[in-house]
C-alpha cells in the first residue's frame, strides 16, 4: 500500500513555511509589515501636518509633543520621516511591481513564440541597454513634470528590461518540458500556459528580482529628487501662527 508522506502545498504555502523556520527571515518580515505599517498609518494618527511649521518651537530636540524633534523650521520630524517612507515605498512598489508584470508577460511571449517578435522585443531592450537609464528617466522627468505619476513612468520605461530578458531566457528553457507539452495538447491558451504551467516555476526568482528592484528605484527616486527632479514640496503651513507673526519671529 503506498500512502503520501505529507499533504501536498502550494507556492505560497511552502514559501510560508519556510519563513516560519527561518527566525532571521520571519524577523525581517514582522520589521518590514511594522514599517510599511508606520509609513501608512504615523502621519494619519499625528496632530501635526508634516508641512505644517511652528515658529515657537523651532530646532527642538526628543519630546513628549515631538517624538524625534523638529527641525529648523518647526515641522515635527516624525511625521515627516513617515511621510517620505510613504512616498518612497509607493514609488518604489509600483514601479517594481509594473517592471515585473510588463517584463514578465514580454518576456514569456518572447521565449515562447520567438520570431519576428523576439527579435523586435531584443533589439529595443538592446538600444535602451545602450542608453544609461539615468540620462532616460531625467528626459523623462523633464518631458512631464514632477510628480509621482511622472517618477514611475520614468522608471517604468527604462525598469522593465532586466526581467524580460530573464524571463525570457527561463520560458525558452522550459517551453519544451513535459507539462507544457501537455498543457498544449490539451488545448489551453498560450497566455495561460505561460501564467499557470511555466511562471509559476519562476515564481522564486522573480520575487527575488522584485525584491532587488524596489530599493533601487527607491534610490533612484531619492537622487532625481535630489537634482530637483522628484517630488515637488508643497506649501508650508504655519500652524497657529499668521504669516507676519512667522516672519517677525
Amino acid at each position: 500500500m503506498e500512502s503520501i508522506s505529507r499533504p501536498s502545498l502550494t507556492f505560497w504555502q511552502e514559501a510560508w513555511r519556510r519563513i516560519r523556520g527561518n527566525k532571521v527571515a520571519f524577523f525581517s518580515l514582522i520589521l518590514l509589515i511594522a514599517y510599511g505599517f508606520l509609513a501608512i498609518f504615523a502621519p494619519m494618527l499625528s496632530k501635526y501636518g508634516f508641512d505644517q511649521q511652528d515658529a515657537y518651537a523651532m530646532s527642538q530636540g526628543f519630546s513628549g509633543a515631538h517624538w524625534l524633534g523638529t527641525d529648523s523650521l518647526g515641522r515635527d520630524l516624525w511625521v515627516r520621516v513617515w511621510m517620505g517612507a510613504r512616498v518612497s515605498l509607493t514609488i518604489g512598489l509600483l514601479a517594481a511591481v509594473l517592471n515585473t508584470v510588463i517584463g514578465t508577460v514580454l518576456g514569456g511571449f518572447c521565449g515562447y513564440y520567438g520570431g519576428k517578435l523576439d527579435m523586435i522585443v531584443m533589439r529595443m531592450i538592446d538600444v535602451i541597454y545602450g542608453i544609461p537609464s539615468l540620462i532616460v528617466c531625467i528626459l523623462v522627468m523633464v518631458v512631464l513634470g514632477s510628480g509621482v505619476q511622472s517618477l514611475v513612468i520614468a522608471m517604468v520605461i527604462v525598469g522593465w528590461t532586466g526581467t524580460c530578458h530573464f524571463t525570457r531566457g527561463e520560458v525558452f528553457r522550459l517551453k519544451e518540458q513535459e507539462f507544457v507539452l501537455a498543457a498544449r495538447v490539451m488545448g489551453e491558451p498560450v497566455f495561460t500556459i505561460i501564467m499557470r504551467e511555466i511562471v509559476p516555476n519562476i515564481m522564486g526568482l522573480l520575487i527575488t528580482q522584485l525584491a532587488m528592484a524596489i530599493p533601487s528605484a527607491i534610490f533612484q527616486e531619492a537622487f532625481l529628487s535630489y537634482i530637483g527632479l522628484g517630488i515637488s514640496p508643497p506649501q508650508a503651513s504655519w500652524g497657529g501662527v499668521s504669516p507676519r507673526r512667522a516672519r517677525e519671529c
